[in-house]
Parts: C-alpha cells; sequence; structure tokens
C-alpha cells in the first residue's frame, strides 16, 4: 500500500466515517421513546408544606375582652353582606373554614374565631370549654366588634363549635342573628359517641417531628381529606413543646371531659326552636335522631330538601372540604 496516499484522504471523509461509527454504536431506540418524560413528583416538604392565612383571609385580629385577661384571635375577609360569623369544631381553629371563605368574601363578610383554648386565642383559664363560657366568649366578641349595632350575623358552626352555635341562637338574644348553620353535629349521636372519645383521643398521634410531618398525619389518617385545608389549619393546631423538643396539640381536649355532655344534651330541641332560617349539613340522614327524624317524616318537603343539599354539597363544595 502507498503510504503516501495517506496524506491525501479529506478530513471531510475521516468524519463521515467517525460519524458513521457512532450512529452504529447507539443502541437501538425504544418504541417508548416517544412518550413524554413523567413529571417529577411533588417532594414531601412541598406537598405538606404550611400554607398561610393571608392567602384566604384579609387581616387577622385580636380582640381583648374588658375586665379579663382574655384575647380572642380572629381571622377576617370580605367588605360588603352579612356577616358570617364561624365557630370551629374541638381541637381545630378559625382557620378551618380558610378555603370556604375564600369562595364567599365576595357576597358576604367573614368572621372565624378561634375558641378558648385553641388556636392563637389566650385566656385565663383554656380549659374552660363549658357551653356557657364559650357561649359568653362568642357574645363578647361581638359586643367588642360592633357594639350595640352587629350588623345582620349568620352563626355557623361546626361539632363543638355548631353546639356553640346552636346555644347562642337558642337564647334568642343577639336580635341581629339572621340565621344558623350547623355542621356535622346532631345530639344523639354526639351524645353516644362520647364514651368513645377519650380513646379516640388517645390513640391518634400525639407528638410531630415537624409540622409537615403533623400535616400529613392528619391527610393519611383520614381526619382531613384535603390537603390545602390540611396545610392552612393544623399549623395552628400545634405548639412546640421545648421540654420534648417536638409539636404536640394546642388543645387540651382529653383535660376537658367534664364539659362534653353540656355541649350536646338538648341539642336537637334547641336547633328547632331557634326563631331563624336554619340549615343543618349532615352527611346522611341516618346520622338524624329521634326529634330530627320525626321533622322529616312530617315535612317530606325537607326530606327532598336535604337530598338536594347533599347533592349540591358533593357535586360542587366538596373541593372546599370544611373540616368536617
Amino acid at each position: 500500500m502507498d503510504s503516501s496516499n495517506l496524506g491525501s484522504v479529506p478530513e471531510e471523509t475521516l468524519e463521515e466515517q467517525l460519524h458513521q461509527q457512532q450512529q452504529e454504536s447507539k443502541p437501538v431506540v425504544s418504541a417508548f421513546a416517544s412518550v413524554p418524560d413523567r413529571p417529577p413528583t411533588q417532594g414531601f416538604s412541598q406537598k405538606y408544606s404550611p400554607l398561610d392565612w393571608s392567602g384566604y383571609f384579609d387581616r387577622e385580629e385580636d380582640i381583648c375582652i374588658p375586665d379579663s385577661n382574655d384575647v380572642f384571635h380572629l381571622y377576617m375577609t370580605g367588605t360588603e353582606g352579612p356577616v358570617i360569623f364561624c365557630l370551629h369544631g374541638g381541637g381545630y381553629s378559625g382557620l378551618s373554614f380558610a378555603l370556604s371563605a375564600s369562595k364567599i368574601k365576595e357576597k358576604a363578610r367573614i368572621v372565624a374565631m378561634d375558641l378558648r383554648g385553641h388556636g392563637k386565642s389566650s385566656t385565663e383559664n383554656d380549659l374552660d370549654l363549658s357551653i356557657e363560657t364559650m357561649c359568653n366568649d362568642v357574645f363578647a366578641v361581638l359586643k367588642a366588634l360592633y357594639g350595640d349595632s352587629p350588623p345582620a350575623i349568620v352563626l355557623v358552626g361546626h361539632s363543638m363549635g355548631g353546639s356553640v352555635a346552636v346555644h347562642v341562637a337558642a337564647k334568642k338574644t343577639l336580635r341581629s342573628l339572621a340565621g344558623l348553620v350547623v355542621v356535622d353535629v346532631v345530639e344523639g349521636t354526639a351524645m353516644a359517641s362520647l364514651m368513645h372519645m377519650q380513646k379516640i383521643l388517645s390513640n391518634r398521634m400525639q407528638h410531630f417531628s415537624s409540622i409537615e410531618k403533623a400535616i400529613e398525619w392528619s391527610v393519611r389518617g383520614g381526619s382531613l381529606r384535603n390537603i390545602d385545608s390540611a396545610r392552612v389549619s393544623i399549623p395552628t393546631t400545634l405548639k412546640y413543646d421545648d421540654s420534648k423538643k417536638c409539636y404536640v396539640y394546642r388543645a387540651r381536649l382529653e383535660e376537658t371531659e367534664q364539659y362534653w355532655r353540656g355541649w350536646y344534651e338538648g341539642l336537637s330541641e334547641k336547633f328547632l326552636s331557634c326563631p331563624v332560617p336554619k340549615l343543618l349539613l349532615l352527611a346522611g340522614t341516618d346520622r338524624l335522631d329521634r326529634e330530627l327524624s320525626q321533622l322529616v317524616k312530617c315535612k317530606a318537603s325537607f326530606k327532598w330538601w336535604l337530598s338536594d343539599i347533599q347533592d349540591m354539597l358533593y357535586r360542587k363544595m366538596r373541593p372546599m372540604n370544611l373540616q368536617c
């Protein structure tokens, strides 16, 4: 072979040969290569990270009650319409209503209160959760907010807060009361469940290494089904325990058992006697007790209306997930 010819090989030819060798060495392309890459999943810290209250309410405010050391924390939004005054369930906070508030604040003013012993409220006796004391707290806050001329008010209460709402309405002293909404509480089923309440409280997770872990537990454990609701509301239900180096529950519900029966005894009769438009939201009519069942039997239109409400909640309001 004439070595003199090697130097005359064009550079383009060498590059073409190298490219051809690289192409031949490439693995066979799979038919699935055209499938787009799966989007990255949310990391743990992002999925369960806390959400700030300001994404749902316009402002927060501390109400100092005269002649006491009681300070009640409120979340507020909206500028027009009646006041929807929201009372949360035991162990939760006013931020239970965050997602709901963001949906209705264009047509009403929302005030969500941290009840005694809960959230950011601070009182002389956080363990006094008697129904009379909590009713007086609501009256005191309304008085501090609106004086002697309150606007039209609709009381909305969930579980324990529903009991407070009913008792406040039943006193018939709030002259501007325009409506009553009770969520997920009926006397019969509530009273029957009290014997199991201490076990339920003791069986739940008691300590959390981080707020994110508490949010995750609330969702995975089923106490909340809407992740965003958990992300905005769970942080204020916790406090950091320096001695245990972890987060624990803010409300000490297990120490308030002496007041539980007072929340629910006679509740159905009081609800029915309230002289304002009323709305009772339940998961199903099977949860009605004797007094309320008699109402359904006597008024067929009420039963159909209740079914319509349930269907509407399932289709339209379920994403709001009002911590039921």
